[in-house]
């Protein structure tokens, strides 16, 4: 009996990485429509569904931007593979920020409120995309400086509003910054650096998300 023939969906490294990236975007779309509805029928709460719908949106804008020229339409997409999901393209691709967020804009004032949910959602997608830099080895310091340096503007524009003028994450970018300005831009972190790195970034980025979380009760 002859051996069943193997059928490969791909001819390179990079087509396969191309499939893999389309198997995430699903991923999102699926775990967004599930979130939203979990929201609506009350199964979540408003704190919890923003930080998860805020990383979501983040890994969202990450993953299309490296596929702008694979996905042009994500709607076009969901079409093709048959994901039923609306609420997750509203969210996503329409309004851009967490239900919590949008509701709080249109109910205070809607120029004030809209611009502060654009910059935390700018801060969530600097946040996730530094990480994410690290943790795919891309330690350069020509690398890893614009990452920190956008994220540290996002911060700033938040202003004391919703940030306290001694937020840990502010204080330790700044620290990152100012180490790496010292260094040539083709210097790499060493191994113990970028593990201390991402280890500021996530505890930045989890105080951040815990004083929204504060901010939106």
């Amino acid at each position: 009996m002859a051996a069943p023939m193997e059928i490969r969906l791909w001819n390179d490294k990079r087509e396969r990485e191309m499939y893999d990236s389309f198997a995430d975007l699903y991923a999102i779309l699926k775990t967004m429509e599930k979130l939203e509805k979990a929201y609506v029928r009350d199964l979540v709460g408003s704190a919890e569904y923003e930080a998860e719908c805020l990383k979501l949106i983040a890994q969202f804008r990450t993953l299309t931007a490296s596929l702008a020229g694979a996905v042009p339409s994500v709607d076009r997409f969901a079409e093709a593979y048959r994901i039923d999901c609306p609420a997750a393209l509203h969210r996503l691709v329409t309004a851009g920020v967490p239900a919590t967020v949008e509701h709080r804009s249109q109910s205070g004032s809607a120029s004030g409120s809209g611009a502060s949910a654009a910059v935390v959602a700018e801060c969530v997608e600097h946040f996730i995309t530094a990480m994410d830099s690290v943790k795919l080895n891309m330690v350069a310091v020509d690398q890893v400086h614009p990452l920190l340096s956008n994220l540290s503007g996002s911060l700033m524009k938040l202003g004391g509003s919703i940030l306290p003028p001694d937020f840990e994450g502010k204080v330790k970018l700044k620290e990152w910054i100012a180490r790496l300005a010292k260094m040539r831009a083709a210097d790499e972190l060493t191994e113990q650096q970028a593990r201390q790195l991402f280890f500021d970034l996530e505890s930045s980025y989890n105080a951040f998300m815990a004083v929204l979380s504060t901010a939106g009760s």
